[in-house]
């Protein structure tokens, strides 16, 4: 019998991977300051039509913007989190699923210790079980 297994995928920093993370959440947070402008421009044009609670579209814009803002605080704490690492860090990056055979006189402990696959520049370097 086969199970499902989750494995973490781990990622050592170098100065390619750092300059990568650092662009993706520059990216993120351009996205998102986007939005906000994008949300300002439909606020103002639905404020304008008659017939319409200027009131309750202000608010219900203003909790939109406010939750962009909010996470892109969270991506500028990511990048002052990115400076203070150092290179050869371990970083968790994502988890995935794997199959794991399960047979009768298995191991349980053995199959439910975590598992970890660690890459370096697209490279597998290391698969911790």
């Amino acid at each position: 019998m086969k199970i499902m297994k989750k494995v973490l995928i781990k990622q050592v920093l170098t100065e390619k991977s750092k300059e990568e993370l650092r662009q993706n959440f520059a990216n993120h947070k351009m996205r998102l300051e986007q939005e906000c402008q994008q949300l300002l421009f439909e606020q103002r044009k639905l404020q304008n039509k008659s017939g319409v609670s200027k009131q309750e579209v202000y608010q219900r814009f203003q909790q939109e913007i406010k939750n962009r803002k909010e996470k892109m605080k969270l991506v500028d704490f990511k990048l002052e989190q990115l400076d203070m690492l150092e290179l050869g860090s371990e970083i968790t990056e994502k988890e995935v699923e794997a199959l794991v055979e399960v047979k009768v006189g298995t191991h349980w402990d053995q199959i439910m210790v975590e598992s970890a696959i660690v890459i370096k520049d697209d490279v597998v370097i290391r698969i911790d079980e």
